[in-house]
């Protein structure tokens, strides 16, 4: 598909693949344009995209979309930056990965997430002996800093299971974000139990007739969302935002 890559006021055209990772996107601006791939931002409609995920995984992008490509901020006081290279370690290979001292716990599993494709309910991630069990605290109040070694636990099923029976179900106030197709990209907001699913959500709007009968894809921090798995499962907390869009999702393995 070819898109539209829009920088400083210039729109020139690009051919993609569907399947095409944002990374390798990056990759090709860099010999087009000098740009090294560290210093590029992409966007769409606000939304970045994020290097470990394809095409496929942006449902807003198809042919005749318009990327936006900005340089990241450099900071002229480089012993003070914010981002570190830690190394995260499975039982059978470790990874590097880069982050920024003031991200959350929450936000590293995500990273995780889209490096090795561990499901993020399943983490338990330590670092020097302590498990790193509050989701919202930043990897700095844990003291993690440059090179530290986190280490990934799998929680088995029966663990899972237990979690899930000791937790009660959680109000979530969300907002629905249409796009701009839906009903002038209005803001919804409503109030639904975490452990709902997807698809219950969908049939909650559609009985309230806020949407029209069709298809739709709701999206969480960038990614399509599962229908037949939780809100709690996705991580949505209350005042989080859930993106609208008309389509389905067809490709293997979803």
């Amino acid at each position: 598909m070819k898109v539209t890559i829009v920088a400083w006021g210039r729109e020139f055209g690009m051919e993609i693949g569907f399947q095409e990772s944002v990374l390798s996107i990056k990759r090709k601006l860099e010999q087009f344009l000098g740009i090294p791939v560290g210093g590029q931002i992409l966007s769409v409609f606000g939304w970045e995209l994020v290097d470990g995920l394809d095409m496929e995984d942006y449902p807003i992008v198809s042919h005749g979309t318009k990327i936006d490509l900005t340089l990241k901020s450099l900071s002229p006081q480089f012993p003070h930056c914010n981002k570190i290279q830690i190394t995260v370690k499975f039982s059978a290979k470790q990874v590097t990965i880069e982050v920024d001292r003031t991200e959350t716990v929450r936000s590293l599993k995500e990273k995780i997430h889209i490096v090795d494709g561990t499901p993020i309910r399943r983490m338990s991630l330590y670092f020097s002996g302590i498990e790193l069990a509050d989701d919202f605290r930043n990897l700095s109040e844990y003291g993690i800093s440059e090179f530290s070694e986190i280490i990934v636990f799998l929680k088995n099923m029966n663990r899972l299971s237990r979690e899930n029976q000791q937790t009660p179900a959680r109000k979530l106030e969300i907002v629905l974000q249409m796009s701009s197709s839906l009903i002038n990209a209005a803001t919804i907001p409503l109030e639904i139990k975490d452990s709902s699913t997807v698809n219950e959500l969908k049939q909650l709007v559609l009985s309230r007739k806020i949407l029209p009968q069709d298809d739709y894809l709701f999206i969480h921090k960038q990614r399509i969302m599962r229908e037949n798995c939780s809100l709690k499962w996705h991580g949505v907390e209350s005042g989080d935002f859930l993106y609208v869009f008309r389509g389905t999702v067809t490709r293997g393995g979803y």
